[in-house]
């Protein structure tokens, strides 16, 4: 028996502003909504593809009356595919994203930020192809 990692649900305040945010930052799109939730990703899952393969899991926006009161337990790590680590901090800043200090200290590679609710995810080193 085996199981299939398909969706990684945030619970949230607002569930279209971090669908929106997530769908900038990802280059993902909406694939489902109902009422409080939002499910965002680069693919339409089907049981058949599911069934087949991992495939990359999706983001579940689901609202809920509680406010995030500390710091995450499982958090995102993004990696720029066309850009330095610097330019997509900028740009994840210009969308709503916040630097923040979890503890990590300086120097590191990574920069660690948190979405428009305050969920921690860091951005790592850049995959751009070198010049």
């Amino acid at each position: 028996m085996t199981s299939r990692f398909t969706e990684l649900a945030v619970d949230c305040h607002d569930p279209e502003r971090l669908a929106a945010f997530w769908c900038e930052v990802l280059d993902f799109e909406v694939i489902d909504r109902s009422e409080g939730k939002v499910e965002i990703g680069s693919w339409v899952p089907t049981v058949e593809d599911v069934r087949a393969r991992q495939m990359s899991p999706t983001l579940l926006f689901v609202q809920v009356p509680e406010g995030k009161t500390v710091k995450n337990r499982i958090h995102l790590d993004v990696s720029p595919i066309d850009a330095s680590t610097e330019d997509e901090v900028a740009r994840l800043l210009s969308l709503g994203a916040t630097r923040t200090d979890v503890g990590q200290g300086s120097g590191r590679s990574w920069v660690v930020m948190e979405d428009p609710e305050g969920n921690e995810f860091c951005v790592l080193r850049t995959l751009a192809p070198r010049n």
